[in-house]
């Protein structure tokens, strides 16, 4: 008999590739506003936006902060002065478009909604999440969608979870697994509540934190072997 019975599934950078959504509505955004898209600019936009995303997950801002500081500080590092909040919805709209896959991700999923009871946490905005989701195709093979805007709590709050578990129809930690790729929201997160992490290390990245995973994975493809599931069709 398998271990577990519900897997609870990050999206950005687990599923879907945020990298590839983020450059095309940054770049879109930027250029917008007479300003040119180059590997500087895109990282002056990470480090505000990782700072900004590490207060929001440690409970030091609300999402509305988040959202609605960012670019205005980004254009400020460059220059200029802007309507953030304004940039910020022309941004969402853009990466809302942004359903790059993850290798694998399809077939993956196809296959272990046959198994298990699959839902998606994520942080971020229900809309923009949504939509990424169900144009990707994945949407269908998920239970439901749990997004921290809607919970009133963030990953890795235990909040967050509590909303999650409440909700889950005949929920038993001890048969639940959370997958996704960041330590610090969904690893630390799943320890928090109580029940095993996979971590999704594509680029085999040192772990140098506390939060340990129950599993470690370089790719979605090794979740078969996590999960004890006999793969019976071949990735594209």
């Amino acid at each position: 008999m398998r271990k577990y019975k519900t897997l609870l599934f990050d999206v950005d950078d687990t599923l879907l590739d945020f990298a590839a959504a983020e450059r095309a509505s940054l770049s879109m955004l930027l250029e917008s506003q007479g300003v040119l898209y180059d590997a500087e600019n895109h990282k002056i936009y990470s480090q505000i936006n990782k700072r900004l995303w590490k207060s929001f997950e440690e409970g030091l801002i609300s999402s509305d902060e988040l959202f609605n500081t960012r670019f205005t500080l980004l254009f400020k590092e460059l220059g200029k002065s802007v309507d953030g909040p304004e940039l910020e919805k022309h941004y969402r709209r853009g990466l809302g478009e942004g359903h790059y896959l993850m290798s694998g991700a399809l077939e993956v999923i196809t296959e272990l909604k046959d198994h298990f009871d699959l839902y998606i946490v994520t942080n971020g905005i229900s809309q923009t999440q949504d939509r990424r989701l169900k144009l990707s195709g994945l949407f269908p093979a998920f239970k439901a969608v749990f997004v921290s805007e809607d919970t009133g709590f963030q990953k890795p709050m235990k909040g967050f979870f509590d909303f999650v578990f409440e909700r889950i129809p005949n929920c038993e930690l001890s048969e639940t697994l959370i997958i996704g790729d960041s330590l610090t929201a969904d690893i630390k997160g799943g320890i928090l509540a109580g029940i095993d992490t996979c971590w999704v290390n594509p680029n085999d990245i040192e772990n140098t934190t506390e939060w340990k995973p129950t599993y470690e994975v370089k790719s979605l493809d090794e979740l078969y072997n996590v999960l004890e599931v006999t793969r019976k069709t071949e990735s594209v």
